[in-house]
């Protein structure tokens, strides 16, 4: 063979048995990622440093800090839309998470002292090691986490309480810790039932508001999206809705039909990334070129406007009702142009944006989760044909509502009674209180109680009624007084009688904002005095269906406005009065034996108002005893039976 054939048969051999020695896992692992047959997690901490103000309390001391988040799927499924929860506890303050966002939405700078969860972007999928051939780039996520932490004074390390994967079907034990470094092995839990699908996407979920976000035609540098909301919770509603996002790949909106933004700002394009691309581009048509734009619904009167409306579902002046009231008015709609920048120029580079808000006025607030890719939207043929055309691509976002933290609230309500001269006013702050209170009132006091005139009278000037009853009463007068509700809209349940087979309440709406309020509703909960609900005499009341508690009231048809705050008949000395509407419901005690009006009973558990849960008081009006109507009725007989009985003696 000679000496080259020789030394190119070692060579050649050499090569074969240098790949063949070579793991598929080219970057080394842990001895616990090996081990693992699940979805691992991990959290390094990297380092930290003082920032100012330097201080001598360590537990006001600032530090700045870097740690590592990794999520590597080494099971046998992909892992699709994944979410974790970090467990912070040294007062945290996230200023940039790479590959990832916060899943309630929340913008960076951001506090996650008591923990937080985090969803991946661009890259929400792991797939596995079996179909990508255990490329590390497609199962595996580094999060880059950088923020500020307090209290921990070195050389002790600031780590979190725990780590664990938030999705479901997966249990995670107590993570491993070990210095700066903690780990977990999460698997499949053999008691979670998969919803088998047919297709490659998450099945689509349920929510209170669920939001799509359809791609319906696609080019290279742009695309047209369609925005559908659908308000599925029989007491959730929007009115003057603004919503809003965050753009996370320098995109802007070009045009929209349907909705418009409150800005027509273009300065971020012009000055930004998206001139130096489009440099022959006119931007002054451009809708809005903000990386969070505020957008909102057209008026009614703008649906047939062929240029910017004309889109099913639009243009209903921001009114989303819940299909308990009016199914054809529980969804709204809007399309935009959106324009993409380098390097996602192709068809197929398409991305969501993330951090999705929605609020109303006088609504209740929403928290919406990160946009998960559904299977796409189809939409029905525009030509009448039964046929259907799907969309490009379909992203579903979910939105639930949150329950109102206290003094947090955006109505309250207060209880009075026949039984009982005094009104027990709204919760101090009920609403919240100025961020630079007052010094003239207390924001943690109770409230004063009340004559029942002042209910009429907004806040400022009912301290001199409060102080002038409360000495007639012989109350106590805090000093400093307590601070106001400050609501815009106030509810007073009145227990109005009494008697041996059923009583009434009287209930009445103040609004105390500027604004009206068409179509509205109030949802009551109550717990032992529901089945005995009969009838509201004023309004149109129902139970509702699906809740063996709550009423359901709203205005009749042709008074079902509720008009906002006027000024007296002489601003100079009269106070605004507010806009009223007030009626009569009536329960029977047949189906509620052993009620106790008096007690508390007769008042409810949750009131809500256009679905907003209302601050209620809490205690009771006390009485002596009843006070029946009924009670008199021997007494006026009294004299009639006498009379008979005197003329059958003179006869």
């Amino acid at each position: 063979m000679g000496f080259h054939g020789l030394l190119i048969s070692f060579l050649l051999v050499s090569a074969a048995a240098f790949v063949n020695s070579q793991d598929i896992d080219i970057e080394a692992l842990s001895p616990a990622e090996s081990n693992c047959n699940g979805i691992y997690l991990s959290y390094a901490f990297g380092y930290r440093q003082k920032e100012f103000p330097h201080v001598k309390n360590a537990t006001a001391q600032a530090y700045a800090f870097q740690a590592t988040a990794t999520i590597l799927n080494a099971g046998t499924e992909e892992l699709k839309s994944w979410k974790i929860f970090i467990g912070f506890q040294h007062e945290e303050i996230l200023v940039s998470t790479g590959q990832a966002v916060l899943a309630d939405g929340s913008e960076l700078p951001a506090h996650v002292g008591n923990g937080t969860y985090l969803s991946g972007f661009p890259q929400s999928d792991l797939k596995t090691a079996i179909d990508t051939a255990g490329d590390m780039t497609q199962i595996q996520v580094q999060i880059d986490i950088k923020g500020t932490q307090f209290g921990v004074r070195p050389p002790s390390t600031p780590m979190p309480s725990t780590i664990r994967l938030a999705n479901d079907g997966y249990k995670c034990p107590a993570p491993t810790r070990h210095k700066t470094e903690m780990h977990v092995c999460c698997i499949r839990d053999p008691k979670f039932k998969v919803k088998r699908t047919t297709t490659k996407f998450l099945p689509r979920q349920d929510g209170d508001l669920t939001i799509n976000y359809d791609v319906v035609q696609a080019y290279g540098a742009n695309y047209l999206a369609q925005v559908s909301m659908s308000n599925n919770h029989p007491l959730g509603r929007l009115d003057n809705w603004n919503l809003t996002w965050e753009w996370m790949r320098g995109e802007f909106i070009y045009s929209m039909k349907g909705a418009y933004t409150f800005s027509k700002d273009i300065s971020d394009c012009i000055y930004g990334s998206a001139a130096n691309y489009y440099q022959a581009m006119d931007f002054t048509p451009v809708m809005n070129c903000q990386k969070n734009p505020i957008i909102t619904d057209l008026p009614l009167e703008r649906y047939n406007d062929t240029s910017i409306g004309r889109i099913p579902n639009c243009c209903r002046n921001g009114v989303l009702l819940p299909s308990t009231m009016d199914p054809s008015k529980s969804q709204a709609a809007f399309q935009l142009q959106v324009y993409k920048i380098p390097p996602d120029l192709n068809r197929t580079a398409l991305y969501p944006p993330q951090n999705w808000k929605i609020n109303g006025v006088l609504n209740p607030d929403y928290q919406c989760a990160p946009p998960i890719r559904v299977s796409p939207t189809e939409f029905p043929d525009p030509s009448g044909l039964l046929s259907t055309t799907p969309a490009v691509a379909s992203w579903q976002i979910v939105c639930n509502i949150t329950r109102p933290k206290e003094k947090n609230s955006r109505c309250c309500v207060s209880f009075s009674a026949y039984y009982n001269d005094s009104v027990i006013p709204c919760n101090t702050c009920a609403c919240g209180c100025p961020a630079d209170p007052n010094p003239v009132c207390n924001p943690n006091a109770s409230p004063m109680l009340l004559p029942y005139e002042a209910l009429l009278v907004p806040f400022d000037n009912r301290t001199v009624k409060a102080k002038a009853w409360a000495k007639i009463k012989h109350y106590h007068i805090p000093n400093p007084i307590p601070c106001g509700d400050n609501c815009g809209v106030s509810v007073n349940w009145h227990i109005y009688s009494d008697y041996r087979n059923g009583w009434t309440a009287r209930i009445t709406l103040f609004n105390w904002e500027t604004i009206h309020f068409a179509d509205w509703f109030i949802a009551v909960e109550m717990k032992k005095a529901y089945p005995g609900f009969e009838k509201v005499y004023s309004f149109n009341g129902t139970r509702m269906e699906g809740r063996n508690d709550t009423i359901f009231i709203q205005g009749l048809p042709g008074l079902n406005y509720l008009i906002g705050e006027t000024n007296g008949t002489n601003p100079a000395t009269d106070p605004p009065v507010p806009g009223k509407q007030q009626s009569v419901i009536s329960f029977n005690k047949k189906l509620t034996p052993g009620i106790n009006v008096v007690a508390g009973d007769g008042f409810p558990w949750k009131l809500y108002f256009n679905g907003e849960e209302c601050s209620l008081p809490t205690e009771f009006p006390i009485g002596a005893g009843y006070r029946s109507p009924v009670s008199i009725l021997p007494l006026m007989l009294l004299p009639i039976i006498i009379f008979v009985l005197l003329m059958d003696q003179l006869c």
